[in-house]
């Protein structure tokens, strides 16, 4: 599982293989500059569902329920979670939280809307939570265990499991029915996920312990730049292959 924004990205990792895109409320981080998950609205994250959508022929598009679209409770959730079916044409939605949003996904589940959970790490709460720290050690974990439980007897039919002990994730893997999807949970989950521009290389600096580049996409498209715009003070492009006649 890898997160998708936009339709040319989708094409590439649907036909990679990828056997789910979330278009993920990263989005805010990673395509429009903010600097948390927290400020990304319905507005925003729907026209990136189509595009993703548009863009996938085989992976499952699962669409994030953005910060302040589902807290308020169950009709909340569900005004908000038919706009990524019916306006975005995704197959399933996400939200952050255990036990205090069981109504929604309950009420999600009933109107026939998949769901998948988060727990552990979840960026919406990231103030409330005090910045990004691994989740559940000690008898927190115990506590997550039961949110996941929670979830899945309330019809979720995969859990995200972001920034938990491995031995956590493993836990509540064999605990459950549904599958775990991990982020930095471990290797014993069901599934993998991760940011694709972390994946690429395309973000710089210093990155979560979980994250593996497997390629370095800043440097090549920096480099392709710099020649692009050299080529173009030199007046070396565009040259007459490049030039309608």
């Amino acid at each position: 599982m890898l997160t998708s924004y936009d339709a040319l990205t989708a094409g590439v990792l649907d036909q990679a293989g990828a056997r789910a895109l979330l278009v993920g409320d990263t989005s805010g981080e990673m395509v429009l500059g903010d600097p948390s998950t927290v400020p990304v609205t319905m507005e925003q994250l729907v026209p990136m569902v189509r595009a993703v959508v548009r863009g996938t022929r085989t992976a499952l598009v699962v669409a994030d329920l953005p910060f302040g679209t589902y807290q308020s409770g169950p009709r909340q959730a569900l005004v908000n979670a038919v706009r990524h079916l019916k306006e975005g044409g995704a197959q399933a939605v996400k939200l952050e939280g255990g036990r205090a949003v069981i109504p929604q996904v309950s009420a999600l589940v009933a109107a026939g809307i998949p769901v998948v959970g988060h727990l552990g790490l979840t960026p919406q709460s990231i103030h409330a939570l005090g910045g990004h720290r691994v989740q559940g050690r000690g008898g927190a974990g115990d506590r997550l265990l039961e949110d996941a439980l929670a979830l899945e007897r309330a019809g979720a039919f995969a859990v995200v499991l972001e920034a938990v002990p491995a031995e956590l994730g493993r836990r509540v893997s064999v605990s459950l029915r549904i599958p775990t999807v991990g982020i930095g949970a471990g290797p014993d989950c069901d599934a993998q996920i991760m940011v694709w521009q972390d994946l690429a290389g395309l973000t710089t600096g210093r990155a979560p312990r979980f994250v593996k580049r497997y390629a370095h996409l800043a440097g090549t498209l920096g480099d392709a730049a710099d020649r692009y715009a050299g080529e173009v003070a030199a007046v070396r492009y565009p040259e007459r292959a490049h030039t309608s006649v």
